[in-house]
Parts: C-alpha cells; structure tokens; sequence
C-alpha cells in the first residue's frame, strides 16, 4: 500500500472558531470541572463557567491595552495554567498568539518578534524580561511578566471593557482566521513562522478527540500536561482537552515537580516524548538493581512484553496469564504507581518510542499511543487508538486525512489539518507543497492495513563513501534505549564507515559508579575507561542487529558533556541539532575516522 485516506468524523469547520469551546461549555455545562491550578500542595478545582470569566477579564486586559483584531501577541513562559487562560484570551480580543519557548535565546526572540511582527509579548519571570530586554522591537509596544499576576492586572485594567466588546472581537473570527503563528525549532537554518488556523486546530483536535475517546470521553478522565504548550503537540492536547471537556491540570517543573504532581492530580492519561517513558524503565531497572531484585525486574519486564505481544495473536497462555499477574503485584504496580496510580495510557510523539518499550508498557497496564505528525500538520497525522493498536508503528492517519508514500520513500501529508503555509515565506513554501501534499520530510512506508511506519528522515540521511544511505534515527533510537546512554548523534557521510558520538546520563552514572567501585570518578575522567567502554559497546552492538553490516556503527566516542537545549545543541523538544552538534564536536567526529 502506498495510499490511505480515512474519511472525517468532524467535518472541517465551516463557521465559529476556538473560543466556541470555551463558550458553549461554559453556557451548556457551567457547573463541570474543566480546569484545575496548583494551590500550595494541591489542586483548586475550576468550573467551566469559571475558567470562561477568567479567559474574558483576561481579554479585556488586553483590549484594553490596544491589541486588535488579527493582532499577533507572543508568550514565552513554561507550560502553566496561566499559558492556557491567556492562549484563549488572546483568540477572545480577536488576536493571534506566537509561543516562545521559555528556553530561547535573546536573539531566538528577536527574530520571532521581529518576523512575526507582535505587538505584544507576555513572559514568565523577571529574569525573561531582562532578558530580553535588549531585543524588543520598536512594534512591541506592550509587554506583561506572568508572575507578577499577570491575569489580576489585566483584569483589573480591564473592567471598563463591555461583554459585548468581547462578543464583537472572539465572534469576528472566522475558521479561516490565524489562530497561532508556531515557529519551528530551526534545525537547518531560520526558524519559520508556520500559520495554524482556527480551523486546522478544529479539525486536527476535534477528529483525535473522537479517534482516541476512550482517553478524551471517558468518564471522570484528566490529563496532566507537562510538555511544553509552546511545542504544537502540547498545544493540541490542552485544546483537545477543553474541546472534550477533560479535567485538565498543569506541571510547570517536570524535573521537580512530576512525581508529586502525578501523585496528587492522579490524572487518567498523559502525553510525553519517549524520553520520559525511557527514564521511568531505566529508573526502576537501577532501583531494582540496587536492591539486589534486577533479576525479578528484568524477569517481569520480559513476560510483560510477551504478554503484549500475545494480546496481538488469538490463543490464551494460562501459565503466562499467572505469571503476569503476580508480576503485576510485584512490579508493574510500582511503574503505575510511578506514573500516578491512575494512569492507563499515554500519546507519544516526537520521536519513535521503540516496540520493546511499547510491548513493555502496554504489558505493565498503560497503553503508550504512539502518533506522527508535524508543526505544519497541526501534531498529529496518524495515531495508534487504544481498539486499533500495531505497536512499532505511528499508527493510521487520524480522520480526515490522507497518507501517501513518494517513490522516493518521503511521506505526503493532505487533509484539513494542513498547516496554511509558512509566514511570509513563499520560497519555503514552494518547497514543501506539491499540489494538495505536503512534503513531510520524513521517510516511511505504510503496511497492508494502512499503519505508518517512520523509518528516517529525508534530509538526514547520511550516505557513506562506499554509496550507502543509512537513516541514523533507527540507531540512535536504539541506542538511547540503554539507561547510561542520554544522546547520541551517528555520523559518517562521505566516510568508509559509520560512527557516533555518545553521551551519559548523569543520574543513571552515579549508580553505575557505585556498583563498579570508581568512587571519586567523573564523566570526565571516565570517558575512556575501558568498564564503561565496554558497556556502551554493548549499547552498539545492540542498535547494530536492526542495520546491516555496512549499516552498523564501527566506532564511537564517549563525550565528556551532554548534548543541551542551552548549548544550542538540541532543540526544545529534544531534538538533535545536527549542524551545530557536527560543529562543536568537529574535531572529535575527524578523530574517528582518522585513528
């Protein structure tokens, strides 16, 4: 098969906007819990009727203070409770928003002001607005700081403004109006302005919403998004939550804040990059390990997968089904447990997850839904749904949208959920769309039922000295399944052979210091020890069963620093910036080849 269309559940819209959501539940439901912020250690619950009166003082702040229709108004801030009320606010004034990530350079912001041309930008802190204090355009006449109450000041400078102000603005918008100009993370070159309209969200959130409404229908269902809001596949979750009317919370400190905010909002399901899935495995393996049960743990991780996997095939194993369970006390428990006690499945994106890992999860009782998409596609494209399930792959398109594979293995995209194009880029845009398809990028092939397959990325393949492409996703994917590996970037064009750069995951070493008697050891002094030397090359030889020979990593080096958003080497979501990897380490990577 090499094209599928699946046809639309919600049709593309042909009136209203976002703000409906807000509106009619808030007329239609006033007295529903939609929302919850954090209150010291706990929750403050939020009804629909609440959380639209504060999404419309918010407005009429910003009415206030001059922002008109089609206005573009930029935040930068983590992903918080404020992020959600001030993203509707600003569709409620009759303006567009422009996320920030709240990670981004002076001169990251300077551009995006710049090209977007914001008249407004609201950032976190004090330490945001210094920041950026030396790059605010001339047009960027007004600027708010999110923790200096951001939404009482609006609200109080705003109280002159009429309802009917803000009836006049949210209804002026038309499915075809700019909902959000989302910049890309700039991985070969300037980031671009991708233009999401009302419509793109309507049809992206309300087909996923219905696709996958065993997790957004479900009865008493939240969700606790920790993603970034600024990244399009957080934004898409938080306003498919609002559109299904799923209790939704904010984390705004993944590294400090999770495990006790899962603890206490205990929601039903989450999204999170495979990373994170990657950490909680990896953690309960060390956790085990230190208390001397690393073997029970690899043990039920073992029948777990099997048990998954026999879920996909008919027949029923009696001794496996005892099996499970009792490692559903001993272990599996803990991992849920770990993920909030409540948690029964997750959407994946940004990266391939892993069919181990899928296996593992789904075994363990959470059902991890791994999707593809795109900025340009408004997140997802396909998604794997609880009832049509192929682990390993990115699942069938979503409805409403069509998947079709180019000859030369590049994936097309079509469908409402297609981006209307690059901001006041037409060369780029030239490049990406060939008629109604858009030019994903990324290379894949679809199976007999329609499930996508990604198998790398059109741009990134590396073509040896002898000829050869080889796509370095299905070996850093990989290699970053090991719990000591943290990033990893392949290497080799236009070499006899292919290498990588290694870095280490800080928290999983100290463990591995302990146990190997190294007390006193650093990464620094331990990047070519020949214990840890060994490990990793365990790690490689483990990636290289999914390559052929020629395929196959020959060589790696250990890095003494991980790969970071703030060195500029990765991007918000974690992704590999190649060039500027390739340029720090230049010297490192021509060591390779020449030893």
């Amino acid at each position: 098969m090499n094209e599928i269309a699946i046809p639309p559940v919600i049709p593309a819209a042909t009136a209203g906007n976002l703000t409906n959501l807000i509106a009619e539940r808030a007329w239609f439901e006033p007295d529903r819990i939609t929302m919850s912020r954090p209150l010291g250690d706990g929750w403050q619950p939020l009804t629909a009727r609440q959380v639209e009166e504060e999404i419309r003082a918010t407005a009429k702040g910003l009415i206030a203070a001059g922002i008109q229709i089609g206005d573009r108004v930029a935040i930068m801030a983590r992903t918080r409770y404020e992020w959600t009320i001030l993203d509707f606010a600003i569709w409620y004034a009759g303006g567009c928003v422009v996320p920030i990530y709240e990670t981004s350079s002076a001169e990251q912001v300077d551009w995006i002001l710049n090209d977007s041309g914001a008249v407004g930008l609201i950032v976190e802190t004090p330490a945001h607005r210094e920041l950026v204090n030396s790059v605010i355009p001339s047009h960027t006449k007004h600027i708010w700081v999110m923790t200096d109450d951001v939404l009482a000041v609006l609200k109080n400078s705003g109280s002159h403004i009429s309802d009917e102000e803000i009836e006049r603005r949210r209804t002026a918008l038309v499915p075809a109006s700019l909902a959000t100009l989302i910049y890309t993370s700039g991985t070969t070159g300037r980031p671009k302005g991708v233009q999401l309209t009302h419509s793109n969200f309507l049809s992206e959130c309300g087909n996923v919403v219905e696709a996958a409404n065993d997790l957004f229908l479900k009865p008493g269902g939240s969700t606790l998004l920790f993603l970034p809001v600024a990244h399009v596949f957080g934004r898409m979750v938080q306003i498919g939550a609002i559109h299904a009317g799923l209790h939704l919370a904010h984390c705004s400190d993944p590294v400090g804040r999770l495990q006790p905010d899962l603890a206490s909002f205990k929601p039903t399901f989450v999204l999170a990059v495979p990373r994170i899935f990657e950490k909680i495995y990896n953690g309960a393996e060390a956790k085990a390990d230190a208390a001397g049960k690393g073997k029970i743990f690899r043990k039920a991780a073992e029948v777990a997968i099997a048990y998954s996997q026999a879920q996909d095939k008919r027949g029923f194993n009696p001794l496996l089904s005892l099996k499970h369970a009792l490692f559903d006390k001993l272990v599996y428990s803990k991992i849920r447990l770990a993920m909030g006690g409540s948690v029964e499945a997750a959407i994946s994106g940004g990266a391939p997850l892993g069919t181990r890992l899928g296996h593992f999860y789904r075994g363990a009782g959470i059902t991890i839904l791994e999707g593809y998409g795109l900025t340009e596609t408004t997140a997802g494209a396909t998604l794997n749904v609880t009832k049509n399930l192929r682990v390993g792959s990115v699942g069938r398109p979503i409805p409403g949208t069509s998947i079709k594979i180019a000859d030369d293995g590049e994936v097309l995209i079509k469908g409402a959920i297609v981006m209307r194009g690059y901001w006041q880029n037409d060369s780029a845009n030239q490049e990406v769309f060939d008629n109604e398809w858009f030019r994903s990028g990324d290379l894949g092939k679809l199976d007999d039922e329609g499930f996508l397959y990604i198998t790398g990325r059109k741009k990134e393949l590396i073509v040896t000295a002898g000829g050869k492409n080889v796509a370095p996703a299905v070996l850093e994917d990989r290699l970053r399944a090991h719990p000591l590996v943290s990033q990893c970037m392949v290497v080799g064009d236009n070499q006899p052979f292919i290498a990588s750069l290694i870095t280490i995951d800080q928290d999983m070493l100290k463990g591995w210091i302990a146990s190997n008697n190294k007390t006193g050891a650093t990464i620094e002094t331990l990047v070519n020890d020949p214990d840890l030397q060994a490990v990793i090359q365990t790690a490689v030889d483990e990636a290289n069963k999914a390559v052929s020979k020629a395929e196959s990593i020959r060589k790696f080096t250990i890095l003494a620093k991980d790969f970071t958003i703030a060195s500029g080497e990765l991007t918000a979501k974690l992704s590999l910036k190649r060039h500027v990897i390739a340029e720090n380490y230049a010297s490192e990577i021509a060591a390779l080849f020449t030893k």
